[in-house]
Parts: structure tokens; C-alpha cells; sequence
């Protein structure tokens, strides 16, 4: 399966859209990044049931602002909507491999109760930190 170009104007729809999505995020510049995708490609070929796609940071500032992308490449998955994957750097191929079946290997109902743990502690913290005037 080839990658998709993601971009502000379609970047909902793609992610939302899609169960599983690895995202890599490049520049033409970039020399790891020219590396990695050779071995991305390769990938996106052997998992044709995921989405593969890349943002292009130069060309999409605004989606690399939005996920505070500090160095590329930076490889994200997001599964049901949520980034269960972050990491900068030029995977080898056996490291990406593993990180998928890792990522595949997840159990969503778990994480999504986590994230929601994560963000009712958040929301209880809030009150607290105004009180203290913080």
C-alpha cells in the first residue's frame, strides 16, 4: 500500500477514519528522514490493513505544531483516535516492525480507560492548583 500525504485539510478525516494510522513526520532536508522512508514504504507494503502516511513538516507547519514535533523523523501511531506512539529517530526495520505488532498487540479498552483516568485526575487537579493560586 503506497502512503498517504497528510495534511491540515485532510488529517481528521484520515485518522478519524481509520482504526490504526502510523504517521511519519518528515522533511525533504532531512537526512535520517530520507533513511527512514525506504523502510516505511517497505512496511506500508507488508501491512496493507494499516494506514501509512506522512506530514511533510515544511509543507504543514501546523500539524507539526500541533503534535509538538521538536525532530524528525518522529514516528506516531494513533489507534481509535488516540497516540499510543510517539518516538523521534530513523527506526531499522526489525524496530518498526516490532513497535506495530506492539501497537497491534494492544488492548484498547485498557488504554482508553487509562486516558480517561489520566484526564479525570487532570480535571480534579485544576480546582485544586486555582485555590492555591497557582
Amino acid at each position: 500500500m503506497s502512503t498517504v500525504e497528510l495534511t491540515k485539510d485532510n488529517f481528521d478525516e484520515i485518522v478519524s477514519g481509520n482504526g490504526f494510522v502510523l504517521i511519519d513526520f518528515w522533511a525533504e532536508w532531512c537526512g535520517p528522514c530520507k533513511q527512514f522512508g525506504p523502510v516505511f514504504e517497505r512496511s506500508s507494503d507488508k501491512h496493507d490493513d494499516l494506514v501509512f502516511a506522512k506530514v511533510d513538516t515544511e509543507a504543514q507547519p501546523e500539524l507539526a505544531a500541533a503534535f509538538e514535533i521538536q525532530s524528525i523523523p518522529t514516528l506516531m501511531i494513533v489507534r481509535d483516535n488516540i497516540a499510543v506512539f510517539a518516538q523521534p529517530g530513523a527506526l531499522p526495520e526489525a524496530a518498526l516492525e516490532d513497535v506495530i505488532g506492539q501497537a497491534r498487540g494492544l488492548d484498547m479498552d485498557e488504554v482508553r480507560a487509562s486516558v480517561a483516568e489520566a484526564q479525570q485526575a487532570q480535571q480534579a487537579e485544576q480546582p485544586q492548583q486555582a485555590e492555591q493560586g497557582q
